[in-house]
């Protein structure tokens, strides 16, 4: 029997993100007879037990957890060395700058090859937060290869220095059977309409613009409701920031919820106004859920979302137009409603987790030289 290429897919994980169920939806997406896919997470004190780890292990496959005695804890290198050498992997596969950083000098350190998946820059204003993701764009330069999940992604790795030679695009998955699985909830009232967002809370996905067009939009329109599912840095000054608004008692901030998928399928609108993305998650799912979808216009919400042909898009930052395409969207059923079907066959066709597993299988086959 051959022996299998060992991989090990390394992030630094806060919580249950996009990267975080990326990773899980590659992991069971590849074939186990072929490929082995461990787990390793890090853990700094007084952090949360991590549901991806949970998630992991429900696949039956291979967990391991780096203590870090705090969030800059270098140690953790030569922690990882001594478990891909006690592993015998041959690939290490990294999702974030602290695991790019890190994971790439373990690497280096170990003599193994080394694969670095951006899921999206994040245009942070903290010092401390910048110097950390320039670090961890120089580390993708030392990496095997680049992989990222949009073109534009692809572009801005090559702006940023990487070799030509070291960058690959294969184009993002995700595992839909899930959304498929989640049955539609019934309707808490006929008439309310549910404007909702799912993602982190954080400073590129410009939830103020969200708030703010709700606000004006619910003067018009009283009877709608915006639920804000996920957490993160940005989210008590957005609940102090809504706080002040007039619409107050009908914006909802839920976290991190288990039923997620299920609250999801019950929105009438998914609204995005980020600033900066890959290709995101949340926005695949909403559409194979078969919700309408009105965001900026923005690179790698354009590869899932045409204008008028699968969803509405407005120019960054107009929220005069963004708030229109809302309307439109809620009132307008018949258009709504072939728009997401639209969207809903475009994401069926051109972002399969299995079409994109065998994409990174083929890698993981070359990169470890095995036929």
């Amino acid at each position: 029997m051959e022996r299998r290429v060992k991989v090990l897919q390394f992030i630094c994980s806060s919580g249950f993100y996009g990267a975080e169920r990326w990773v899980l939806a590659l992991a069971k997406h590849l074939d186990a007879s072929k490929i082995s896919c461990d787990l390793v997470v890090t853990m700094e004190p007084g952090q949360k037990p991590l549901e991806l780890v949970s998630e992991y292990k429900k696949l039956g496959l291979g967990c391991h957890i780096i203590p870090m005695s705090n969030k800059f804890d270098f140690a953790a290198v030569n922690k990882l060395v001594k478990l891909i050498k006690d592993e015998n992997i041959d690939i290490i596969h990294t999702h974030g700058y602290k695991s790019d950083i890190i994971g790439v000098l373990a690497a280096r350190k170990a003599g193994i090859k080394s694969i670095v998946t951006p899921h999206g820059f994040e245009n942070a204003k903290d010092l401390k937060l910048r110097l950390f993701i320039w670090l961890g764009c120089q580390a993708m330069k030392f990496a095997t290869k680049v992989v990222p999940l949009s073109q534009q992604l692809l572009d801005d790795i090559l702006r940023m220095g990487v070799n030509a030679d070291k960058a690959l695009y294969i184009q993002n998955g995700v595992d839909l059977s899930e959304v498929e699985a989640t049955p539609k909830p019934s309707r808490v009232s006929a008439t309310e309409k549910r404007i909702g967002f799912v993602g982190q809370m954080i400073s590129r996905k410009n939830i103020f613009d969200i708030l703010d067009i709700f606000e004006s939009l619910h003067q018009q329109h009283p009877d709608t409701r915006l639920l804000l599912l996920g957490d993160g840095d940005a989210r008590v000054e957005l609940e102090k920031y809504s706080k002040g608004l007039k619409s107050v008692d009908y914006i909802e901030f839920l976290g991190f919820r288990d039923d997620r998928l299920s609250l999801l399928k019950s929105f009438d609108l998914f609204v995005m106004t980020s600033t900066l993305e890959g290709i995101p998650r949340c926005l695949m799912e909403a559409t194979a859920a078969g919700i309408p979808v009105a965001a900026y216009n923005i690179p790698g919400v354009d590869q899932l979302i045409s204008h008028n042909l699968t969803g509405l898009l407005a120019t960054l930052g107009d929220k005069t137009s963004l708030q229109q395409y809302w309307q439109e969207l809620l009132f307008e059923p018949d258009r709504a409603n072939d728009l997401a079907n639209a969207a809903k066959e475009y994401v069926y066709q051109h972002y399969s987790a299995n079409r994109m597993a065998a994409e990174y299988s083929q890698l993981f086959f070359e990169l470890s030289g095995t036929p």
